[in-house]
């Protein structure tokens, strides 16, 4: 399975490079490069199940989990 953040659905992805030398290479392709996604696998107690739920999530998806609550984030994910 690839790696892929559970609530948010992020992944990899491949962007254009970057320069510092940005005036030199506005008009010349530096290539291809693949961002990662800021995945982590976190283990989440969920209160409701009465258990713990491991979870590869993304740093913004654990924000969600945060306000949302693990129960119902989770749940409108359709991880659990």
């Amino acid at each position: 399975m690839a790696k892929q953040c559970a609530i948010t659905g992020k992944s990899s992805k491949v962007a254009g490079g970057y320069s510092n030398r940005v005036r030199a290479t506005k008009f010349t392709p530096t290539g291809k490069v693949r961002r990662k996604a800021n995945l982590h696998t976190k283990k989440i107690f969920v209160p409701e199940l009465g258990k713990s739920v491991s979870v590869t999530l993304s740093t913004k998806g654990l924000k969600t989990v945060q306000k949302k609550g693990a129960y119902r984030a989770l749940k409108d994910a359709g991880v659990i």
